[in-house]
């Protein structure tokens, strides 16, 4: 029996020997198409080809794609584990032809592939076509043994194409195998009807232009692209009615049977297939860099992995357990697709990590989940509010608590849910920055001739052509040149500056970026006229800011230094998950999921500096990705490769693909410093960092910063001494003016020794400390002494009347602290015995109250019950236990009033229980 590895590679093989180059599987999380959440087909990645915004390098493309379908409108997550065949993620083999052979060769040689190659009994396979097809109808018989009566036509819905509601689109041929066991029971009216015809293959010959009239025009260049399930393939040639009994999962069932000690034979077996299938998906996805998020396709990822949960709940798994299988999917799938060999840790770490957080809630939202459906008959709708507050509170995705209900026989008001989600979304909604798109005029074409061929890496300044150009404003200038040393923003590194001058013009460059123009990439120079205009002279000098270039590639060699001293220090989980490489600063996010230890940092910083000391001579060079990624150099989350890349290698150190520019030698770094780490998103962490004379300023500020602290605690520590007693505030003070001294010292150290910079923060931070410790007993021992003195005289302020024998105080204090207020209360009630004592005070320019009462007489007088009645006097309200309450209002002239009121309150209070 053939495996699925070997069946993967019979198709590539195949279209090689046809003049096919094999081409890369895109990540699943595209990189240039907003319009997708993931990548949804293999013609995905030759998008632009298809619309005519790029040229396509190969003729003939062959590859095996990485697919995901979970939202939009290719979503079969309803169907998985149910049916034998839908997945959330899934491999698409596919063939291409960018203008070049046509229906006739893409017809035969899927045919011969499935028949001579794979075997295939040729009496179980259908062909559909377009019913206005007749060239791939004709074409069927002619160029295959097929019979002409299996060759069926069906409309649009079945055999027709398009990407979008305009643009590329044509008819397209289905291939259908029939898996009956009794083949004289095969017909034509069970061709996309029945599911016993499996449809294998779907061959798309993209001849038409959708207009936005809906009219179909032909396209200039015909191409065919053609798509082909592996796990249903593979299902066929191994024999099986369900792609679920293949070895591309049949390996992950049994860990899970292993985990769980549930065997799949046990009940329908769907828990098992949708734990399957989902993990495949959170793999590959994890891989590719979309993390769990509340939004987006971070949320996409976050709701299968809350679904994987609740189906592990359903085999009695309480525990994470879903990340241990992560193993087995890179056993089945890693020769194909190493990245995720290369993240497996990260993606167990992220899985388990999301399990145990969703765990937390999980029982408890099914609990709730168990009572709704109790409380319902058979047919009835849980309310969209319930179902919202599932999802707000639990967690719980709208369609895991859909999937539970339909199990139950119940249905979900989503309708709303989507009313109670609007009303939280207007509650969250902040005003947000719309992005601004600059609308100019056309380009307009001065010279022919190939384009932006980069020349930064050797050299910063050089002659160029124009060859476009656009106006946005009157001293606003768009263009692109047949040659140039300015760097376009790509992979973290932000675009250069410079000139761009003639003659008679003068420019002056504000960014450059990357941008399609008329089918080409090519480098866009953002450029301010500062004196001239453009005329019939096309020749220029380009120069890049030489000094904000150099500051950029110190950056940039040293975010190389860091991704791999962050592997050494922290483990191999860590990828890199973004960057900026600018000027003045760099930024790195990585895959981390807890807060690098202050130990970690300077570890970190060791490692890197300590290469930045060896002054090693960097060696770039292009090679074919294959070999780069053999010979060990890392690829990036989120970047696109073509088959040549470049290599950075720091020898002996790290080894990684990157376009961007870099120093001769790590010891022009000078020094690196780690300025900031924190948290970007789960699992994610965040470092900024600085280089070379940046680390000068760093420190400076840092010096200076803490040098303010210091004098405004000493300060504030000489204010507050002043205030206790004369043996205190003299101890007190000459610490201080002590450890300021030694602190605030000018000689102590230069700008010039960064060594010198770094001990010396680290005296003025301790010694920050010190006096931050000192100020807060500080401020106890006040606290203390200002309590003991002015609790005696404030408590003969208290104006003490009786009522029945009950004693009563009240008074209004100028207290600032809530604490001492309530403090002054108790120990104000204690002072009498037996009693109630009422303060007030002003905090905020509003009235507060506090009521104390001893404990014999707490059940005739609550506290409480007396405050939220004085409260309601000051316009407000109040509340508390019986033996202290809190009250407050909004109008400060009724405070006086209100506690001359106290004992005629206890008063009334005391008759009414007396009745």
């Amino acid at each position: 029996m053939k495996t699925g590895k070997a069946i993967r590679q019979d198709f590539i093989s195949f279209f090689e020997e046809k003049g096919h180059r094999f081409v890369r599987s895109s990540p699943v999380v595209p990189i240039d198409d907003p319009t997708l959440l993931f990548t949804n087909a293999g013609m995905n990645q030759f998008k632009p080809i298809f619309l005519d915004l790029e040229k396509p390098r190969y003729k003939r493309v062959v590859n095996s794609q990485k697919c995901i379908r979970v939202s939009g409108k290719h979503n079969d997550l309803e169907e998985v584990g149910i049916d034998n065949y839908h997945h959330t993620f899934f491999e698409m083999l596919g063939n291409w032809s960018f203008g070049d052979y046509y229906k006739a060769e893409a017809i035969q040689w899927a045919w011969e592939l499935f028949t001579d190659v794979w075997g295939m009994d040729p009496n179980r396979l259908w062909a559909t076509v377009h019913h206005t097809d007749d060239e791939a109808a004709d074409l069927w018989p002619k160029m295959t043994d097929i019979p002409p009566e299996r060759v069926l036509r069906f409309g649009d819905k079945d055999n027709f194409w398009e990407m979008g509601e305009t643009g590329p689109c044509g008819p397209c041929s289905e291939i259908h195998y029939y898996e009956g066991a009794d083949l004289s029971r095969m017909s034509a009216a069970g061709v996309n009807v029945e599911p016993e015809y499996k449809e294998l293959w779907n061959l798309v010959f993209i001849q038409n232009n959708r207009l936005e009239d809906g009219s179909l025009k032909d396209l200039p260049a015909k191409h065919v692209d053609t798509g082909a399930g592996l796990e249903r393939i593979v299902a066929v040639l191994q024999g099986k009615t369900s792609n679920y009994d293949t070895d591309l999962f049949t390996p992950i069932i049994e860990h899970i049977t292993k985990i769980t000690g549930v065997p799949s034979s046990e009940g329908d077996g769907v828990a098992h297939r949708v734990l399957a299938d989902h993990v495949r998906m959170l793999a590959f996805s994890m891989a590719d860099g979309a993390l769990p998020s509340n939004e987006g396709r971070g949320y996409v990822v976050r709701r299968i992995l809350r679904r994987a949960a609740r189906f592990g709940r359903m085999l009695e798994r309480h525990d994470p357990f879903i990340y241990e299988l992560v193993d087995t999917v890179t056993d089945v799938m890693g020769a194909a697709f190493p990245e995720i060999v290369e993240k497996r840790e990260h993606i167990e770490r992220v899985i388990e990590a999301e399990e145990a957080s969703f765990g937390e809630t999980l029982d408890r939202g099914l609990e709730i989940f168990a009572r709704l459906a109790r409380d319902l008959s058979s047919g009835d709708v849980i309310p969209g509010e319930e179902a919202f507050r599932l999802y707000d509170t639990y967690g719980f995705p709208l369609d895991l608590t859909e999937l539970m209900a339909r199990e139950k026989g119940l249905a979900v008001d989503t309708k709303g849910f989507e009313k109670a989600m609007g009303r939280q979304r207007e509650r969250a909604r902040g005003a947000k920055k719309s992005d601004v798109k600059l609308e100019g005029q056309e380009w307009v074409t001065l010279t022919e001739g190939e384009s932006s061929h980069f020349l930064g890496y050797a050299t910063i300044e050089s002659e160029a052509t124009i060859r476009k150009y656009r106006i946005y404003e009157a001293d606003k200038l768009d263009l692109i040149l047949d040659q140039t040393p300015f760097y376009a923003e790509s992979g973290g590194q932000i675009g250069d500056t410079g000139t761009i001058t003639t003659p008679g013009l003068d420019l002056k460059v504000v960014d450059t970026q990357k941008s399609a123009v008329q089918g080409d990439e090519e480098i866009i120079h953002f450029c301010e006229i500062l004196r001239g205009k453009l005329d019939s002279e096309t020749k220029v000098t380009a120069a890049v800011d030489a000094d904000r270039r150099q500051a950029i590639r110190l950056n940039h060699t040293a975010t190389h230094l860091l991704h791999k001293a962050l592997k050494m220090v922290l483990g191999d989980h860590v990828q890199q998950a973004g960057s900026l490489v600018a000027p003045d600063r760099l930024r790195f996010d990585f895959t981390h999921y807890q807060k690098v230890s202050e130990k970690g940092i300077k570890e970190i910083e060791k490692i890197v500096n300590q290469v930045v000391h060896e002054d090693i001579s960097l060696d770039a060079s292009v090679q074919d990705f294959d070999d780069a990624r053999k010979g060990g150099a890392v690829a990036i989350f989120g970047e696109k490769y073509g088959d040549r890349v470049r290599v950075v290698e720091v020898p002996g150190f790290s080894k990684e693909l990157c376009g961007g520019t870099h120093v001769d030698r790590t010891g022009d770094i000078g020094y690196f410093k780690i300025t900031s780490e924190t948290a970007v998103a789960a699992g994610v962490r965040r470092m900024e960092a600085v280089t070379g004379n940046n680390v000068l300023i760093y420190y400076d500020q840092e010096i200076s910063s803490k040098q303010a602290e210091l004098k405004r605690i000493a300060a504030s520590n000489e204010e507050l001494a002043s205030h206790l007693s004369s043996e205190l505030s003299e101890v007190s003070t000459m610490a201080v003016s002590a450890e300021l001294q030694r602190a605030l010292d000018p000689d102590s150290f230069t700008l010039g020794n960064v060594e010198n910079l770094e001990k010396h923060l680290g005296d003025l931070t301790t010694a920050t400390e010190q006096l931050q410790k000192e100020h807060k007993v500080l401020l106890r021992e006040l606290k203390k002494q200002r309590k003991r003195v002015s609790s005696k005289e404030l408590f003969d302020d208290l104006t003490l009347t009786e009522i029945a024998t009950i004693r009563i105080g009240f008074a209004i204090l100028d207290v600032h602290d809530q604490d001492e207020f309530k403090d002054l209360a108790v120990e104000f009630k204690h002072r009498l015995k037996s009693g109630v004592v009422v303060l007030g005070t002003l905090s905020e320019d509003r009235p507060q109250v506090v009521v104390a009462v001893t404990d014999d007489l707490k059940a005739k007088l609550p506290a409480g019950e007396l405050a939220r009645e004085l409260g309601q006097r000051l316009g407000g309200g109040g509340g508390g236990t019986p033996i202290l309450g809190t009250a407050g209002g909004r109008d400060p002239s009724l405070l006086q009033k209100v506690l001359s009121e106290t004992p005629a309150v206890v008063q009334h209070r005391l008759e009414r229980q007396n009745g």
